[in-house]
């Protein structure tokens, strides 16, 4: 083709890059995230592009690994269910999130999301977690009213620079703290045997959290729910 001086001075047809603030529709936001490759997280909140920093070590990426040891661990344990490492989620129209880590019912085994044709997970995981910086994070503003209602049964946040672990439980429709028993583990209403020492986690004492998570695992509660999950 020859180019006349018209032809030379029009705009290339290219996607536009994902900023931060953008307010897309899921599928602009699909297409431009999957433009550009080298950008590994950002969410679609409400309709608004949310993309994150790079990542520290000690706020981020060594309580994620220890997040996904104790979740890892306890999959392992309980075939029926799977563990995600910053899946990507089809909410709806305008959510998209990708959070930390998911823990869910395998849909053949009576879960509650499908894996799309394209390998996304499309409804709302039995149980999201996120590493967060701290309690002004969007993790407990708009994406945890998003996750509430969808539907999504436990919501963990652990929030690395207050030292704390949230952990919710959805009830007729709203969030509630999940509250540790007496002995000071918490214990998942939706997934028998995923107990937690909130303390031994921020301690860094792994050792302690396995322990504790086992003594689920090796319970009658646990037990039944396996067999469940597999009749």
């Amino acid at each position: 083709m020859v180019q006349t001086s018209s032809t030379r001075n029009q705009p290339r047809l290219t996607i536009p890059p994902l900023e931060n603030g953008d307010r897309l529709s899921r599928d602009e936001f699909e297409t431009r995230y999957q433009a550009m490759p080298h950008i590994h997280k950002a969410e679609l909140i409400e309709g608004i592009v949310f993309m994150a920093a790079a990542l520290r070590f000690y706020s981020h990426g060594r309580p994620h690994n220890d997040l996904n040891v104790w979740l890892g661990t306890y999959r392992i344990y309980t075939p029926g269910t799977d563990v995600g490492d910053a899946p990507t989620v089809r909410l709806d129209e305008e959510n998209e999130p990708q959070p930390d880590l998911v823990l869910l019912i395998q849909p053949n085994c009576g879960g509650r999301v499908t894996v799309s044709d394209d390998d996304y997970i499309e409804g709302a995981p039995e149980l999201v977690a996120e590493i967060s910086a701290s309690t002004a994070s969007i993790d407990l503003g708009a994406k945890k009213k998003v996750y509430q209602r969808h539907g999504v049964q436990e919501y963990i946040v652990w929030r690395v620079l207050d030292g704390e672990v949230d952990w919710f439980c959805l009830d007729n429709g709203k969030y509630l703290d999940l509250k540790s028993d007496d002995d000071g583990i918490t214990r998942s209403r939706i997934f028998p045997g995923l107990w937690l020492d909130k303390t031994a986690l921020l301690n860094e004492d792994m050792q302690r959290v396995l322990a504790v998570l086992q003594s689920g695992i090796a319970s009658v509660e646990h037990q039944a729910f396996v067999a469940r999950l597999n009749s």
